[in-house]
Protein backbone atom coordinates (compact mmCIF):
# COMPACT_ATOMS: atom_id res chain seq x y z
CA UNK A 1 0.00 0.00 0.00
CA UNK A 2 1.79 3.42 -0.90
CA UNK A 3 0.09 6.10 1.49
CA UNK A 4 0.56 8.50 3.97
CA UNK A 5 0.81 6.67 7.45
CA UNK A 6 -1.64 8.76 9.98
CA UNK A 7 0.23 10.43 12.65
CA UNK A 8 0.32 8.95 16.06
CA UNK A 9 -1.98 10.28 18.79
CA UNK A 10 -4.02 8.39 21.33
CA UNK A 11 -3.43 4.11 21.94
CA UNK A 12 -1.77 4.76 18.03
CA UNK A 13 1.77 4.28 17.33
CA UNK A 14 3.74 4.19 13.80
CA UNK A 15 6.79 3.45 13.88
CA UNK A 16 8.84 4.42 10.27
CA UNK A 17 11.56 2.18 9.32
CA UNK A 18 13.69 4.33 6.98
CA UNK A 19 16.13 2.78 4.19
CA UNK A 20 19.55 5.62 4.70
CA UNK A 21 20.22 7.24 1.23
CA UNK A 22 22.36 6.68 -1.54
CA UNK A 23 26.00 5.94 -0.49
CA UNK A 24 29.49 7.00 -1.88
CA UNK A 25 31.24 3.41 -3.55
CA UNK A 26 32.89 3.94 -6.65
CA UNK A 27 34.34 1.13 -6.73
CA UNK A 28 30.58 -1.12 -6.31
CA UNK A 29 31.68 -3.15 -3.95
CA UNK A 30 29.52 -5.25 -1.42
CA UNK A 31 30.45 -2.88 1.68
CA UNK A 32 27.83 -4.17 4.27
CA UNK A 33 29.27 -3.12 7.69
CA UNK A 34 32.44 -2.06 6.46
CA UNK A 35 33.09 1.26 8.27
CA UNK A 36 33.74 4.62 6.44
CA UNK A 37 31.29 4.22 3.51
CA UNK A 38 29.33 7.63 3.81
CA UNK A 39 26.31 9.30 1.77
CA UNK A 40 26.96 10.37 -1.66
CA UNK A 41 25.80 14.24 -2.38
CA UNK A 42 22.57 12.59 -3.67
CA UNK A 43 22.37 10.89 -0.67
CA UNK A 44 22.42 13.79 1.58
CA UNK A 45 20.01 15.80 -0.32
CA UNK A 46 17.48 12.63 0.36
CA UNK A 47 17.89 12.67 4.02
CA UNK A 48 17.21 16.29 4.06
CA UNK A 49 13.56 15.64 1.96
CA UNK A 50 12.74 12.43 3.65
CA UNK A 51 13.32 15.16 6.95
CA UNK A 52 11.21 17.93 5.24
CA UNK A 53 8.65 15.15 4.79
CA UNK A 54 8.32 14.46 8.29
CA UNK A 55 8.47 17.65 9.37
CA UNK A 56 4.64 17.99 10.26
CA UNK A 57 4.51 14.62 11.55
CA UNK A 58 4.71 13.62 15.64
CA UNK A 59 7.93 12.22 15.88
CA UNK A 60 9.12 11.37 19.36
CA UNK A 61 12.04 9.26 19.00
CA UNK A 62 14.62 8.83 16.18
CA UNK A 63 16.86 5.82 16.53
CA UNK A 64 19.86 4.43 13.90
CA UNK A 65 22.16 1.89 13.15
CA UNK A 66 25.33 2.25 13.65
CA UNK A 67 26.80 2.32 10.55
CA UNK A 68 27.72 5.73 9.43
CA UNK A 69 25.04 5.83 6.37
CA UNK A 70 22.19 5.37 8.80
CA UNK A 71 23.80 7.68 11.20
CA UNK A 72 23.80 10.81 8.78
CA UNK A 73 20.31 9.98 7.08
CA UNK A 74 18.97 10.26 10.55
CA UNK A 75 20.38 12.98 12.08
CA UNK A 76 18.24 16.15 10.04
CA UNK A 77 15.41 14.07 11.44
CA UNK A 78 16.24 14.51 14.47
CA UNK A 79 17.82 17.81 14.41
CA UNK A 80 14.11 19.06 13.08
CA UNK A 81 12.65 17.30 15.53
CA UNK A 82 15.18 18.78 18.33
CA UNK A 83 15.13 14.94 19.51
CA UNK A 84 18.46 13.09 20.66
CA UNK A 85 19.89 10.54 18.46
CA UNK A 86 19.84 7.32 19.40
CA UNK A 87 21.44 4.17 18.05
CA UNK A 88 20.34 0.30 17.91
CA UNK A 89 22.48 -1.90 17.32
CA UNK A 90 19.89 -4.07 15.76
CA UNK A 91 18.70 -2.11 13.17
CA UNK A 92 22.68 -2.52 11.58
CA UNK A 93 23.08 -4.18 7.88
CA UNK A 94 23.01 -7.96 7.27
CA UNK A 95 26.32 -9.37 7.88
CA UNK A 96 27.65 -11.05 4.38
CA UNK A 97 30.72 -13.06 3.57
CA UNK A 98 31.16 -11.85 0.44
CA UNK A 99 31.52 -7.97 2.14
CA UNK A 100 34.40 -6.11 0.66
CA UNK A 101 34.03 -8.07 -2.87
CA UNK A 102 32.54 -7.22 -6.26
CA UNK A 103 29.08 -9.77 -6.20
CA UNK A 104 27.10 -7.91 -9.48
CA UNK A 105 25.04 -11.04 -11.21
CA UNK A 106 27.72 -12.34 -13.56
CA UNK A 107 30.73 -10.48 -12.18
CA UNK A 108 32.90 -10.37 -9.64
CA UNK A 109 33.03 -13.26 -7.14
CA UNK A 110 29.90 -15.00 -8.25
CA UNK A 111 32.12 -15.80 -11.42
CA UNK A 112 34.96 -17.84 -8.58
CA UNK A 113 34.61 -21.22 -8.30
CA UNK A 114 36.09 -20.79 -4.79
CA UNK A 115 33.42 -18.75 -3.70
CA UNK A 116 30.26 -21.14 -5.04
CA UNK A 117 30.04 -23.15 -1.46
CA UNK A 118 28.97 -20.45 -0.07
CA UNK A 119 25.52 -20.06 -2.41
CA UNK A 120 24.29 -23.90 -1.69
CA UNK A 121 21.60 -22.81 0.39
CA UNK A 122 19.74 -19.53 -0.68
CA UNK A 123 17.53 -20.34 1.46
CA UNK A 124 18.95 -19.72 4.76
CA UNK A 125 20.95 -17.87 3.33
CA UNK A 126 24.15 -19.57 3.54
CA UNK A 127 26.56 -16.68 2.53
CA UNK A 128 25.40 -15.07 5.32
CA UNK A 129 23.14 -13.85 8.52
CA UNK A 130 20.20 -15.93 8.59
CA UNK A 131 16.75 -14.49 7.66
CA UNK A 132 14.88 -15.14 10.39
CA UNK A 133 17.69 -14.19 12.46
CA UNK A 134 17.62 -10.36 10.94
CA UNK A 135 14.19 -10.23 11.10
CA UNK A 136 13.89 -11.19 14.80
CA UNK A 137 16.61 -9.10 15.92
CA UNK A 138 14.43 -6.17 13.59
CA UNK A 139 11.68 -6.61 15.59
CA UNK A 140 12.78 -6.53 18.81
CA UNK A 141 14.17 -3.06 17.34
CA UNK A 142 10.51 -2.37 16.54
CA UNK A 143 8.90 -2.96 19.36
CA UNK A 144 11.72 -1.15 21.18
CA UNK A 145 10.81 1.67 19.26
CA UNK A 146 6.83 1.47 19.67
CA UNK A 147 7.31 1.35 23.01
CA UNK A 148 9.56 4.75 23.71
CA UNK A 149 7.05 6.49 21.11
CA UNK A 150 3.90 5.15 22.07
CA UNK A 151 0.94 7.11 21.31
CA UNK A 152 3.13 9.15 18.47
CA UNK A 153 6.06 8.47 15.57
CA UNK A 154 8.92 6.48 15.68
CA UNK A 155 11.85 6.45 13.17
CA UNK A 156 14.29 3.65 12.56
CA UNK A 157 16.55 4.37 10.29
CA UNK A 158 18.19 0.86 8.64
CA UNK A 159 19.00 -1.13 5.21
CA UNK A 160 17.35 -2.59 2.45
CA UNK A 161 17.48 -6.15 3.40
CA UNK A 162 16.64 -5.73 6.48
CA UNK A 163 13.81 -3.76 6.38
CA UNK A 164 12.56 -5.89 3.34
CA UNK A 165 13.05 -9.07 5.64
CA UNK A 166 11.77 -7.87 8.82
CA UNK A 167 8.37 -6.69 6.06
CA UNK A 168 7.73 -10.43 4.72
CA UNK A 169 8.18 -11.74 7.91
CA UNK A 170 5.11 -9.61 9.13
CA UNK A 171 3.12 -10.29 6.29
CA UNK A 172 3.82 -14.22 6.89
CA UNK A 173 5.95 -14.46 3.25
CA UNK A 174 9.10 -17.14 2.81
CA UNK A 175 12.30 -15.12 4.03
CA UNK A 176 13.78 -15.72 0.79
CA UNK A 177 13.23 -13.67 -2.74
CA UNK A 178 14.75 -12.26 -5.61
CA UNK A 179 16.63 -8.96 -4.43
CA UNK A 180 15.72 -7.70 -7.65
CA UNK A 181 12.00 -7.39 -6.58
CA UNK A 182 12.56 -5.51 -3.31
CA UNK A 183 10.03 -2.71 -2.72
CA UNK A 184 12.22 -1.05 -0.46
CA UNK A 185 14.29 1.97 -2.35
CA UNK A 186 16.60 4.55 -1.18
CA UNK A 187 15.22 6.94 1.27
CA UNK A 188 12.05 4.67 1.01
CA UNK A 189 9.74 4.71 4.39
CA UNK A 190 8.12 1.25 5.47
CA UNK A 191 5.41 2.64 8.21
CA UNK A 192 4.48 -0.10 10.74
CA UNK A 193 1.05 1.31 12.53
CA UNK A 194 -0.10 0.03 15.75
CA UNK A 195 -2.94 -0.07 17.44
CA UNK A 196 -1.56 -0.46 21.36
CA UNK A 197 0.86 -3.39 20.53
CA UNK A 198 -1.18 -4.49 17.73
CA UNK A 199 -0.06 -4.25 14.31
CA UNK A 200 -2.85 -3.26 12.18
CA UNK A 201 -1.42 -1.76 9.36
CA UNK A 202 1.63 -1.81 6.69
CA UNK A 203 2.66 1.33 4.58
CA UNK A 204 4.88 1.80 2.42
CA UNK A 205 6.39 5.46 0.23
CA UNK A 206 8.70 7.15 -1.24
CA UNK A 207 9.92 10.48 -0.72
CA UNK A 208 12.62 10.64 -3.10
CA UNK A 209 11.27 8.56 -5.94
CA UNK A 210 11.51 5.27 -6.32
CA UNK A 211 15.20 3.78 -7.18
CA UNK A 212 16.62 0.52 -8.74
CA UNK A 213 16.87 -2.05 -5.72
CA UNK A 214 20.40 -2.96 -7.37
CA UNK A 215 21.77 0.29 -7.86
CA UNK A 216 25.55 0.73 -6.29
CA UNK A 217 24.80 3.23 -4.00
CA UNK A 218 22.61 0.93 -2.22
Amino acid sequence: MRDHAPTGGGNRTVVHLLRHGEVHNPTGILYGRIPGFRLSERGRRQALTVAEHLADHDIAHVVASPLDRAQQTAAPIADSHRLELGTDERLIEADNQFEGLRVSVGDGALRSPEHWPKLVNPFRPSWGEPYLGIAHRMLGAVQRARAVAEGHEAVCVSHQLPIWTLRRFLEGRRMWHDPRRRECSLASLTSLVFEGEQLVRLVYSEPVGATNPRVTGA
